[in-house]
């Protein structure tokens, strides 16, 4: 009974034993199954309620939640707030629950592998995609390794493509190309003509690698024209200046491209004419960086220079001309308003104009910087020239070549501030760049008092002159050939000074119509007044030396001498250079190509041939006198005459060799001089021939007697005009003095 009952026993007790691990195990996978419902993806099960992120998710609630509603998302370690560092030239790169470190785009690590995991991994260095075979640069670039990438750089003697840029890794080039150069229009010059033969033949046969021997070219030919003889003299102003614009701009155009396609890193050339071209060419710099030749210096920076669009060398260049000065003589200077009010100040009189005069060489400046009007940073120069002490009203300048609106040019000094000169040096710092040079200004100050003088004593010659016009037209005793003479002298001596008074200065500036109007004018009433004056040389001549062997010239032949021949000179000065009428401040012949000479040549002919009938005269005269039996009335009459003559000459001419230096700026003492004379010259023509004549005096008695009614002047002016007239009838021209 004992057997059965333990197997019992020992048979309940095993499977109480083996029952307790099934129950477990039971439980257990009662549990994963409840997890698994609701934890969300990329968690695992805590227990029955809780549930855990993986590593590189998180929930809105932490690592660990509870709720079914939570979600585990991925941590972007790579996103703000930064957590994870990968160093420099590094970025961190975000994964699924990580992330990784990648060098960024120019740069690899020094192992070769692709990742790493934080800074201290980090060696990222530079990679050389010009050696290295990665980038794919057009066959007319240069490839050129930066910091972490790389540029194709046009090679030298090649520009971009229309639509590409230099220095961009997609840059396409093609070969420099000659820029476009014609001539000015509207000019004809055979010299010019023959210079732009010649750049047409450089623009055909243009290569890039023969840039240096094509400047060289191009500089002599500029040379050889503005050296050819009796060319560009003949053009006027006006032309000279368009043609001068004109050729700066191109010059500097063509210098600028060729010096791009030149492979060295400067170059100097000094031609035969002593015409100097200094070029810098770099590809990179910084800082100030000065140049410069035996003409000029120039201190500027270098980011001045390059400009704001980096599509090639840098280029700086200077070309200093001395020839240059022929196009650009007797040009026009404009001062600032400012400067204008100043030098009012100065010399308390206003102010009219300033004559600028050339000491330098035109220097053209110019860079690889296109936009230089206005510069970040001014520019310092330092021009030489010819020393040169400036003289009162003077002063030694800095100016620059303008193009005016109609494609003229004068010169300004706008942007410009001379900082001091000596030893034969000026230096100036400018604003902008242009063809620069060093002129002596002088400063046209109006001198209130030479202007009242001039004023009051032309009035006072313009009354005298007109009496005396009244009296030979109204005075019948003295009618004849030689007063026919002084009466035209004086009408061509009035309206000359009526002229002169009335539009001698040029207000404008500018040499319009009226002013050459007036020039010429001018002009031919003191040739003509010059004329007449010769005219009465000749009758003297046939009184004196031919007085046994007729009359002289009859009235009609004298005005054909005293009207035409001065026509006939400004009619041919006017055909062959009519810009010779006119200045910038009088109007009145411009000195340029010897124009003046068109007055100065005729005044000193009929002057020298008075000079020589006078002398004959006298001697005649003393030849008379020495005669046995001289006709002494006669000769007495011939000698007043001649004395009257010869004073008249010296008035006359005497106040016009000073008239001669009145349009010079610095004969001030001469201008004086002229003014007195000429205030006198009317007076002095009104006492000589009128006051000092008899019968001239006896009429205004005359007159005066009408006038009063004074009986006893009358009587006595007709007792003396009878026996005069009994005279008369024998010698019809007598003088009566």
């Amino acid at each position: 009974m004992g057997g059965p009952r333990c197997r019992h026993h020992s048979f309940l007790l095993l499977l109480q034993v083996l029952g307790v691990p099934l129950i477990l195990l039971e439980a257990g996978s009662q549990k994963t199954r409840d997890c698994s419902r609701w934890c969300p993806p990329n968690s695992t099960c805590v227990n029955a309620t809780t549930c855990r992120c993986s590593p590189g998710f998180i929930s809105s609630s932490g690592d660990i939640f509870t709720t079914v509603f939570e979600s585990c998302d991925d941590i972007n370690e790579c996103g703000p707030p930064l957590t994870v560092s990968c160093g420099k030239f590094a970025d961190c790169q975000n994964t699924e629950g990580s992330f990784h470190c990648t060098c960024i785009k120019g740069y690899e690590l020094a192992s070769g592998a692709r990742t790493f995991r934080n800074e201290s991994e980090n060696t990222c260095q530079d990679v050389d995609e010009c050696s290295s075979g990665q980038p794919t640069c057009h066959e007319s670039t240069v490839c050129i390794n930066t910091v972490g990438s790389y540029k194709c750089h046009c090679r030298r003697g090649w520009e971009p493509k229309p639509g590409f840029q230099n220095k961009q890794p997609n840059t396409t080039c093609e070969e420099m190309s000659f820029p476009t150069w014609t001539p000015p229009p509207g000019i004809k010059s055979q010299s010019m003509s023959h210079f732009f033969e010649r750049v047409q033949e450089l623009h055909r046969d243009f290569k890039p690698a023969l840039a240096q021997g094509i400047m060289q070219d191009l500089i002599k030919s500029v040379d050889e024209m503005l050296e050819a003889p009796n060319d560009l003299e003949t053009l006027p102003p006006h032309n000279r200046h368009l043609m001068a614009t004109h050729f700066l701009l191109g010059f500097e155009a063509v210098l600028r491209t060729l010096a791009k396609a030149m492979p060295g890193a400067s170059f100097t050339y000094l031609s035969p004419s002593n015409t100097e071209l200094s070029l810098m060419i770099q590809e990179r710099g910084d800082g100030n960086i000065t140049m410069g030749q035996s003409h000029a210096r120039m201190l500027l920076d270098w980011a001045v220079a390059t400009g704001a669009r980096d599509s090639g060398p840098t280029v700086m260049g200077i070309l200093s001309s001395c020839n240059m000065q022929k196009l650009l003589a007797n040009a026009s200077l404009e001062l600032e308003p400012e400067k204008k009010v100043e030098l009012n100040k100065i010399h308390q009189s206003p102010f009219r104009g300033a004559k600028p005069r050339l000491l330098s060489a035109v220097n053209l400046v110019f860079l690889s910087n296109t936009n230089t009007e206005k510069l970040d940073s001014p520019v310092t120069f330092a021009f030489s020239h010819q020393p040169e002490t400036p003289g009162p009203r003077q002063e030694l300048i800095c100016a620059f070549w303008k193009s005016d609106g109609n494609s003229s040019g004068h010169w300004a000094m706008t942007g410009c501030q001379t900082l001091g000169t000596g030893n034969g040096s000026t230096t100036c710092r400018c604003s902008h760049l242009s063809s620069f040079a060093i002129l002596m200004a002088h400063y046209d100050i109006e001198d209130q008092k030479l202007a009242l003088i001039t004023k009051v004593g032309l009035v006072l010659s313009l009354v005298c002159l007109l009496l005396c016009i009244l009296t030979f037209l109204l005075v019948r005793p003295i009618q004849g050939s030689r007063t026919t003479v002084h009466l035209h002298l004086c009408i061509c001596l009035f309206v000359g000074s009526a002229i002169f008074l009335a539009g001698i200065e040029n207000e404008g500036g500018q040499v319009g119509l009226r002013c050459r109007l007036v020039a010429g004018l001018l002009h031919y009433f003191f040739l003509a007044a010059f004329c007449w004056m010769s005219l009465e040389g000749v009758e003297l001549y046939f009184l004196v030396v031919r007085v046994f062997q007729g009359q002289g010239l009859s009235k009609w032949q004298l005005c054909l001498i005293g009207y035409g021949v001065p026509l006939l000179i400004v009619a041919i000065s006017a055909a062959i250079n009519s810009e010779g009428y006119g200045r910038t401040l009088y109007c009145w012949l411009h000195p340029a190509r010897g124009f003046l000479w068109s007055f100065l040549g005729p005044v000193t002919f009929i002057v020298l041939c008075n000079a020589v009938v006078f002398v004959t005269t006298v001697w005649k005269l003393t030849q008379k006198f020495s005669e046995i039996n001289p006709d002494m009335k006669k000769l007495k009459k011939a000698r007043v005459l001649t004395i009257t003559a010869v004073a008249q000459l010296f008035v006359l001419g005497s106040t016009w060799v000073f008239g001669l230096f009145l349009f010079t700026p610095q004969s001030w003492l001469l201008s004086y001089t002229f003014t007195t004379l000429n205030c006198l010259q009317g007076l002095f023509l009104f006492v000589l021939h009128c006051l000092l004549n008899k019968k001239v005096r006896e009429e205004y008695r005359r007159w005066a007697g009408r006038v009063t009614g004074n009986r006893y002047s009358e009587f006595t002016t007709s007792t003396s005009g009878t026996g005069h007239n009994q005279t008369q009838a024998h010698r019809p021209s007598e003088s009566g003095m």
